[in-house]
C-alpha cells in the first residue's frame, strides 16, 4: 500500500470503530494526517479534491461521535467523501479511485457497508435520510440518521421538500448543513461556538420541552406567542429562523475545522431524543492546500497534479472542447440575434456559460442546483419570444423530464436544449452517462434531437437550435475534445430531419449518429482493406429522421448498421419503426442496432469503457464484418431496388 509517510496515527486506523477509540486530544492530529492523505491519494488519480478538503475535521468528528455504520452516515453528492472512505477500511484502495476496477469517486452502497446510500447528484440526502429514520422507527430499532448536506445542494427544491416533510413528521433525523460558500450566517466565533452548544444541551433542551408541556395548558394566544418568541430569540442569535420554520431545532453556526467546538455539539445532538435537528456548520473548501483556498473554485475537480507546486498535469490539445466550441458559437450568434439568452443550473464554467456570462451577463441566468425550474425558467422566456439555450449535462437533465414534457413539449415551445456530456463520461463513471437523452426526448412529439459528429457540425447545429422556433430542439454532444476539424466562421441553418452521406459503398450500409462517425470510417476503410465495401452515412437528426435517406441505404445494400453513443429505445428504436413500417425487414435486410448495453458502465478510461460498449472502430468493424459474411454479397431484392 502506498501511503503517505509520517502518518502514524493515521496507520493505526483500519475502519471507523478505530476512530472512535482515539482520545479526544489526538483527533486534530488524526485530521491533519487525513488531509496529507488526501492530497496525495487525489495527486494520483485526479478527482474531486476541494471538497472533501473542506470536511476533514468533520468527517473525523461525525466517526468519532456516531456507531458508523450502525449509525446510518449520509454524504449528499459525494464530492466530499474520499476522507469518509480513508477513515472507513478502503485506505489501501483511495489510490484507484476513479480507476478501472477501483474505488468509485462517489458514495456507494455496493463498495462498503459505510455507504448506507449511493450519492452522484445532489441534494438527496434528506429525502433518503428520512426514508432511513422512518424505516427505524418501524422497526422499532435504535439508530443515529445524519444527513451531510452542502449549501450549493441545499437551493434544490428536493432538499425543501424533504425537510418539509421531515419537519412535519417530528421524526429523528440529524441534518449538518456544510456551509463552505453560502454565508448564510453572520462569521463565527467563540460566542457562536459557545451558544451552540448551551442551545444543543440537555438542560436548554429540557426546559424547552417543559415550556412547550407548560404551554400547551395555556390559552392559545399566550402559547402561540411564547413559541415565537422562543424561536425568534433563537432566530437572532442564530440566524436559523428558516429552519425553525419547516419544523427543525437549529443548532449553529459553528466552526466546522475546530473540533473543541464540534465535538461537543455532535454528542448532544446524538443524545437529544427530540425531532428533526439541523447543525449549521462553516467550512471553507480546500482548506489546508494552499493551491486550493486560493483557487477560483476551490479545485473543486482536477486531473493529476504536483502536491508542491498545485499544478495540474493536464494533456495539452491540439482540438478544442465541445463544451468550448458550444460557449464561443453561442456567443457569436448572440451578437447577432439579441433574443439570446442563457441558462445553467449551478455548472457554469461546466458548460462554458461562463465565458457566455463574461460576454452578456445580463443574457445569463444561473439558477441553481434546480434543473425543474431552468427548464420551465426556459419555457417562459420562449413564450414571450425569447431564444434561451438551457444548457445542462444529460445526466442533470433527467431531474427536469416532467418540466421537459409537460412545460415545454407539450405546449410546442422553442427551447434550446445544450446537452453536455452526452453518452460515457469516463472516471465519473454511471452516475454521470448521458446515455437516456436521445431514447427520453425522441420519444416526444414535436422535438428535434440532433447530434453533431465532430466540432463543425456542433457550430451548424447551433445556428440551427438559434433559428428554429418550430417547437423545442436540442443537440447533444459529449465530454472532451473535438476531433480537430477546422470550424466555419459561422454556423449554416441545417434543414431539419436530414443526414448526408461521407461514403458510398455497396456491401453495407454504417449510419451514425454523433461523435461515433469517425470509429464508423475507420471501420469502413478496415473493411476495404478486405475487399468489402461500405456507405457512411451522417444522421445528423435523431428525431425527426431522415426517412428518404435511411430507405435509400435499405434498398441498395444488403446489410445496414446504425450507431450511436446512447441507450436501446433511441435513435436506432426510430430507425427499426421506420424499417418495420416500410415491410424492408421481411425482406431479409440484415440489420443490427449498435446501442449502450442494458447495463451501468461503471468508471475507467472513455476508452475502455467504448470498447466495453462495443462501440470504438473495433467494435463496429467487427460487427460489420460478421453481417457481410454471413450474407456474402447476397443480391438486392428487385422489390427494394
Amino acid at each position: 500500500m502506498v501511503t503517505v509517510s509520517n502518518t502514524p496515527l493515521l496507520d493505526t486506523v483500519r475502519d471507523a470503530s478505530d476512530v472512535r477509540r482515539l482520545p479526544e486530544e489526538k483527533l486534530s492530529q488524526l485530521a491533519d494526517e487525513l488531509r496529507a492523505e488526501t492530497i496525495s491519494a487525489v495527486s494520483v488519480t485526479g478527482g474531486h479534491l476541494g471538497a472533501g478538503l473542506g470536511v476533514v475535521e468533520l468527517t473525523v468528528a461525525l466517526h468519532h461521535v456516531f456507531d458508523t455504520p450502525h449509525d446510518r452516515l449520509i454524504w449528499d453528492v459525494g464530492h466530499q467523501c474520499y476522507p469518509h472512505k480513508i477513515l472507513t477500511g478502503r485506505r489501501d484502495r483511495i489510490r484507484t479511485l476513479r480507476q478501472g476496477g477501483g474505488l468509485s469517486g462517489f458514495t456507494r452502497r455496493s463498495e462498503s457497508e459505510y455507504d448506507p446510500f449511493g450519492a452522484a447528484h445532489s441534494s438527496t440526502s434528506i429525502s433518503a435520510g428520512l426514508g432511513m429514520a422512518v424505516a427505524r422507527d418501524l422497526k422499532g430499532e435504535e439508530r443515529n440518521i445524519v444527513c451531510v448536506i452542502g449549501d450549493g445542494a441545499m437551493s434544490a427544491g428536493m432538499a425543501y421538500e424533504a425537510m418539509n416533510n421531515a419537519g412535519a413528521m417530528d421524526s429523528r433525523l440529524i441534518v449538518i448543513l456544510n456551509d463552505n460558500d453560502m454565508s448564510i450566517a453572520p462569521p463565527t466565533g467563540a460566542m457562536s461556538a459557545y451558544l451552540a452548544r448551551l442551545i444543543s444541551g440537555r438542560t436548554y433542551m429540557s426546559l424547552r420541552e417543559m415550556g412547550k408541556q407548560l404551554a400547551h395548558r395555556m390559552p392559545k394566544f399566550v402559547k402561540d406567542g411564547a413559541a415565537k418568541a422562543e424561536e425568534y430569540a433563537r432566530g437572532f442569535w442564530t440566524g436559523g429562523t428558516l429552519f425553525e420554520e419547516m419544523g427543525f431545532y437549529y443548532v449553529g453556526p459553528i466552526d466546522g475545522h475546530n473540533l473543541e467546538h464540534l465535538l461537543p455539539v455532535l454528542k448532544n445532538v446524538r443524545d437529544a431524543k427530540t425531532g428533526p435537528i439541523l447543525v449549521h456548520v462553516v467550512t471553507q473548501k480546500g482548506k489546508g492546500y494552499p493551491p486550493a483556498e486560493a483557487s477560483a473554485d476551490k479545485y473543486h475537480g482536477v486531473v493529476k497534479f504536483d502536491v508542491v507546486t498545485g499544478a495540474q498535469m493536464k494533456a495539452k490539445s491540439n482540438a478544442p472542447s465541445y463544451t468550448k466550441v458550444f460557449a464561443e458559437t453561442l456567443i457569436s450568434e448572440a451578437a447577432r440575434d439579441d433574443k439570446v439568452v442563457a441558462i445553467t443550473a449551478a455548472m457554469p464554467s461546466g458548460t462554458g456559460l461562463d465565458l457566455f456570462g463574461q460576454a452578456y451577463p445580463t443574457r445569463t441566468y444561473d439558477v441553481g442546483i434546480a434543473e425543474q425550474h431552468a427548464v420551465t425558467f426556459a419555457a417562459g422566456l420562449a413564450s414571450e419570444g425569447y431564444k434561451p439555450f438551457c444548457a445542462l449535462y444529460s445526466t442533470f437533465l433527467q431531474r427536469g423530464y416532467d418540466q421537459v414534457v409537460h412545460d415545454v413539449a407539450l405546449q410546442g415551445l422553442p427551447v434550446r436544449f445544450a446537452i453536455d456530456r452526452a453518452g460515457l463520461v469516463g472516471a465519473d463513471g454511471a452516475t454521470h452517462a448521458g446515455a437516456f437523452d436521445i431514447a427520453f426526448l425522441a420519444c416526444l412529439p414535436g422535438f428535434t434531437v440532433m447530434a453533431p459528429s465532430d466540432e463543425a457540425e456542433l457550430t451548424h447545429m447551433i445556428a440551427t437550435a438559434v433559428a428554429h422556433d418550430a417547437g423545442p430542439i436540442a443537440f447533444r454532444f459529449p465530454r472532451g475534445e473535438g476531433v480537430g476539424v477546422e470550424r466555419p466562421e459561422r454556423g449554416e441553418v441545417l434543414p431539419i430531419g436530414k443526414g448526408r452521406v461521407l461514403r458510398e459503398g455497396r456491401d453495407v450500409a454504417i449510419l451514425s449518429l454523433g461523435t461515433r462517425l469517425a470509429a464508423a470510417q475507420d471501420a469502413a476503410e478496415r473493411l476495404a482493406s478486405l475487399g468489402y465495401s461500405a456507405t457512411v452515412a451522417d444522421a445528423r437528426f435523431a428525431k425527426p429522421i431522415d426517412s428518404e435517406l435511411i430507405l435509400k441505404l435499405a434498398s441498395s445494400h444488403p446489410a445496414l448498421i446504425i450507431v450511436e453513443e446512447g441507450s436501446v429505445g433511441g435513435f436506432g428504436s426510430q430507425v427499426m419503426q421506420l424499417l418495420t413500417d416500410e415491410g424492408l425487414l421481411d425482406d431479409g435486410l440484415k440489420v443490427r442496432s449498435l446501442v449502450l448495453p442494458d447495463t451501468y458502465i461503471d468508471h475507467d478510461t472513455p476508452a475502455v469503457q467504448m470498447a466495453a460498449a462495443g462501440l470504438d472502430a473495433d467494435g463496429i468493424f467487427n460487427r460489420a464484418l460478421a453481417l457481410v459474411k454471413a450474407g456474402e454479397r447476397r443480391p438486392v431484392a428487385t422489390k427494394r431496388a
